[in-house]
């Protein structure tokens, strides 16, 4: 076997994968495999160098994580095995805001990273479009959409084989990805790649700002501004009964947010849930700009028609479906339909039917349920007939959904650009052997067969009255 590790810096938190495969098939599709999947504790590393005491905990749990890893890669392959950092749309925003705060941030983690035995890459900060990209990888790939086996052992594109398009939805960033059917197609976020031997013409786009996480505190912001009383402010997306009081500057300190003339950042503010469909729908929707209705999603961001193929939603998306009792694939009135009855429980009922959500969870998926619909069906455009061709799902084949495996398979050279011919079970000088001997047999036992066949005529002809012949000695002989 052999080991790779990567560790998802995601806006919220970070999480270490381990994933192992034969070393023999490694450029085969399907064969890598996750081991490991380690949460770290506290938030993501974006939040880093603010508070001593929360980084000590950060990096107390990193090094657990670590140690776990290690004691499960044997101890003579640690020089293999390959360990990568990839940081997302959390580092991408503290990067455009303090760019000497987030070099300081990966230096302190590569450091470290490059003093434990393993091979280390890089650590660095994606773009938007890698992170979809991978995330479409790793999701055809799990799903066995790149390759099969034949029966004369080659690897080909499975016979009718379709890839299916991936949604990604974060704490800061979401991202979608899928396959145009024209392969001349060219513009803005397509991108054209090259694996196994196939081309593949995808457009992907990354949406900053519109993660789970920093779109609720652009809903919260926008009630805010429009409330009559800035420091007592009624959320609809809260149930009924739910009241939290939070500082300015948890709703208005980031970038994705245009603070107020009057910002005071400690000021407190008391948020009252009120149950209202109707009014939460409608907040939510007022931070996309949904004005472009051709050629586009959202915020006149160009995007072809996402109909009529298959898609895999995860992350946030499928968290979100479980919440409301729809995961797998679901009809988008099945959805909006569940999306209401969870938001007109008031807290109580709420924490009676669903208290297996930890209460930071559940007392925002009223405002998640809406914010996926809109977002699916007011942004992406996905209609009554495409909403059902959505699976919302965790993973595929007891494997995490994310853009980790697909990032190291892409970065490794894992998946190749060009295809082998032919993959054989045997040295090709042994294949050579037995190939000369079956055909040397067969042309044998064809021989074998035309002589038989001669001499049982030849005996039956000379049953005949010996009249027939011109030679009735010959005949004699052959009876003899």
């Amino acid at each position: 076997m052999q080991y790779g590790i990567v560790i998802d810096s995601g806006s919220s938190r970070s999480t270490m994968y381990l994933y192992q495969w034969p070393a023999e098939k490694q450029n085969n599709t399907g064969v890598v495999s996750q081991t490991l999947r380690c949460m770290v504790a506290g938030p993501g590393i974006s939040d880093m160098l603010v508070d001593n005491a929360q980084d000590q905990q950060s990096w107390v749990s990193i090094r657990e994580c670590m140690n776990n890893i290690t004691k499960i890669v044997p101890a003579d392959q640690h020089n293999s095995t390959i360990l990568y950092l990839g940081a997302t749309a959390g580092m991408r925003l503290l990067h455009s805001q303090n760019e000497t705060k987030s070099n300081e941030i990966l230096k302190n983690l590569q450091n470290y990273l490059q003093s434990l035995p393993f091979n280390f890459q890089n650590a660095s900060i994606m773009s938007g479009d890698e992170e979809g990209l991978y995330g479409w990888i790793t999701v055809n790939y799990l799903m066995g959409n790149f390759l099969e086996r034949n029966i004369w052992n080659m690897w080909v594109r499975p016979a009718g084989g379709k890839m299916v398009g991936s949604m990604d939805l974060g704490g800061a960033s979401t991202q979608i990805a899928f396959t145009l059917p024209d392969p001349n197609a060219r513009g803005t976020d397509i991108m054209r790649v090259s694996l196994y031997g196939y081309e593949y013409n995808i457009y992907t786009h990354s949406f900053l700002c519109y993660g789970k996480n920093e779109a609720e505190k652009r809903v919260l912001a926008a009630l805010v501004k429009n409330s009559e009383n800035a420091t007592h402010v009624t959320n609809p997306c809260f149930n009924l009964g739910y009241n939290m009081t939070v500082s300015a500057e948890s709703i208005f300190g980031t970038e994705c947010i245009k603070t107020p003339a009057d910002y005071d950042p400690k000021q407190m503010i008391t948020l009252k849930g009120s149950s209202d469909n109707g009014a939460c729908r409608d907040v939510v929707q007022s931070i996309f700009d949904l004005t472009c209705t051709k050629n586009c999603s959202f915020d006149r961001v160009y995007q072809p028609s996402v109909g009529p193929g298959d898609f895999l939603a995860y992350a946030g998306f499928f968290y979100t479906a479980q919440a409301v009792g729809l995961k797998g694939i679901s009809q988008l009135d099945q959805w909006n339909s569940s999306t209401w009855e969870f938001c007109s429980w008031d807290w109580p009922t709420l924490t009676l039917k669903k208290g297996w959500i930890a209460e930071k969870y559940r007392r925002s998926y009223c405002y998640s349920a809406h914010y996926v619909q809109t977002l699916l069906a007011n942004g992406y455009k996905f209609n009554k007939d495409t909403w059902k061709h959505i699976d919302f799902q965790k993973q595929v084949h007891n494997t995490s959904i994310g853009w980790s495996l697909g990032y190291m398979l892409h970065t490794s050279n894992m998946i190749p650009a060009e295809a082998k011919l032919v993959r054989l079970p045997m040295a090709n000088s042994v294949f050579s052997g037995l190939l000369f001997l079956f055909t040397a047999l067969t042309i044998v036992s064809v021989m074998f067969l035309i002589i038989k066949a001669v001499r049982g005529k030849s005996r039956f002809d000379c049953t005949a009255p010996l009249s027939t012949y011109k030679s009735i000695t010959y005949c004699t002989n052959l009876n003899s």
